[in-house]
């Protein structure tokens, strides 16, 4: 019945050679496994399901692969059921694994210091503007689409702070530091010399005037991120990343940094206390006397 699944996938699903590679050796890996039992694919039950993640496991494949896998046994039984070779269904009560949580990525505060106080950004329009945007980034946590989607009737420089139309059309507005409103005037003088003929009210420009785009804003923190850390995502989400760590590292309370973000709710910002909680089991381990010390 595998190859008559093949085929069904193939010609009714219109599914990509690739795909149909991947379905093929997920199930014969299954059937090879079930050698052992003496059991064909179509005979196997929620027991042997069960013995082969243990076996994936221990193989030590990461959980993306084996829910995957067992994905394409869902298929495969699923078909059965459709064509009346099985009465019950094996993969009813058998769940995907968890996916472990990954911690989000962020540039250390010595390394965004070194960034902002120590790299000589050209003094022409074109430094000042990249100057601009990692200061955006880093100083409000803003996402990428509403940096490109910022204006100048946007930012309220009496009270130092700026709307941000977020998602799901929320709005909500970000204190700006005093240095950033500094930047921010400095940069619209500029953009008033160097570019009088410009009408474009977006506050982030190209070099010919026209509205920043996300690849261009990408490629500006590329490369200045490249200048101060090795890790490998070198993003304009990693500056909003580091926006929220360092705010928590400082002592800023959560909910407070979930509305700075624009979270809907505070589950997705409590992954940041991860990397907070590194920070203290790694100031345990250098200062506590007794930390590095075996027991008899």
């Amino acid at each position: 019945m595998v190859a008559f699944f093949l085929q069904y996938l193939q010609f009714q699903k219109r599914k990509s050679p690739h795909t149909v590679l991947a379905y093929k050796t997920d199930l014969e890996q299954f059937e090879q496994f079930l050698l052992l039992s003496g059991k064909s694919i179509e005979a196997a039950g929620r027991t042997e399901i069960r013995k082969w993640i243990v076996s994936l496991g221990l193989e030590k494949l990461h959980p993306n692969s084996i829910n995957r896998k067992l994905s394409s046994l869902r298929a495969f039984y699923l078909f059965l059921l459709r064509e009346g070779k099985l009465q019950a269904n094996p993969m009813q009560s058998i769940g995907s694994l968890k996916k472990p949580k990954r911690l989000p990525v962020f540039v250390k505060e010595k390394n965004m210091e070194n960034l902002l106080d120590n790299t000589e950004f050209s003094s022409d329009f074109s430094g000042l503007r990249d100057r601009l945007v990692i200061e955006l980034l880093y100083g409000t946590g803003m996402r990428l689409s509403e940096l490109t989607s910022l204006s100048w009737d946007k930012v309220h420089f009496p009270d130092s702070r700026i709307l941000v139309f977020g998602k799901r059309s929320k709005e909500r507005w970000i204190p700006i530091h005093k240095n950033l409103v500094l930047l921010l005037k400095d940069y619209k003088q500029l953009i008033e010399t160097e570019l009088p003929g410009s009408n474009v009210n977006s506050l982030i420009l190209t070099d010919k005037g026209k509205a920043a785009y996300p690849v261009f804003i990408q490629r500006i923190v590329k490369k200045y991120l490249s200048l101060v850390t090795t890790e490998k995502k070198k993003s304009p989400h990693v500056l909003r990343h580091t926006f929220a760590s360092h705010l928590l590292n400082a002592g800023a309370e959560i909910n407070s940094i979930k509305e700075l973000l624009g979270h809907s709710s505070l589950a997705a910002t409590q992954v940041y206390t991860h990397n907070s909680v590194e920070k203290l089991r790694q100031v345990y381990r250098q200062a506590h006397p007794r930390s590095g010390t075996k027991t008899d």
